[in-house]
């Protein structure tokens, strides 16, 4: 089943991640840079599946082959489940993800609660009309600081607490396992396998 798949990211993170998952269930990913897309979708959507459907079908149409999107961020109680669907755009334009999470740092001083979770959407086009869609959630906390330097966006500030580390302190099998991207694309290799039997 080496079907062939575009990944909707221009992400270098993002597509290290979800590659390393998605072969272990026989897909072959590419990404749209590989096939020399430039489609840059403006994610307009309120919610992180709406925004994951935008990239799909947007990066589906373009290459004529599935595409896989994400769409996901981080939801923090303090901050009313902020960023959320603006965490890629937190602070605004100049900031990188260092600024983003050393931003979110300093908007959480003094906070006490520091529940956050990442939420995650996948969704997948097909070029016949078809898609489906996969849901994952990881729950944890900010962290009083940044620790570990691995993966990318604010995993450097994103306790768990029952591992004891942030995401940047684990191996990519180790967050891959328990992360929000992780558990969506494990939901999705579910959905795409029954749909392949179809």
């Amino acid at each position: 089943m080496a079907e062939k798949f575009v990944l909707a990211t221009h992400n270098p993170g993002k597509l290290k991640e979800m590659r390393a998952i998605l072969s272990g269930i026989g897909l072959e990913v590419v990404s749209p840079g590989e096939l020399g897309i430039t489609v840059d979708v403006e994610e307009t959507g309120t919610t992180f599946a709406e925004n994951a459907m935008l990239k799909a079908k947007a990066i589906c149409e373009a290459a004529g082959l599935p595409a896989i999107a994400d769409d996901s961020g981080l939801c923090v109680d303090a901050l009313n489940g902020g960023p959320g669907v603006y965490s890629a755009r937190y602070g605004g334009e100049g900031l990188d993800d260092r600024g983003r999470y050393l931003l979110l740092l300093e908007n959480m001083r003094g906070q006490t609660t520091r529940a956050a979770h990442f939420t995650c959407s996948i969704a997948c086009a097909f070029p016949n009309g078809d898609t489906l869609t996969a849901e994952g959630r990881c729950d944890g906390a900010i962290a009083f600081a940044p620790m570990g330097d691995g993966g990318f966006g604010y995993n450097p500030v994103f306790l768990v607490p029952e591992k004891g580390k942030t995401f940047a302190q684990m191996t990519l099998e180790e967050r891959a396992a328990i992360s929000h991207r992780g558990r969506a694309l494990a939901a999705f290799a579910e959905k795409l396998e029954t749909y392949f039997k179809k």
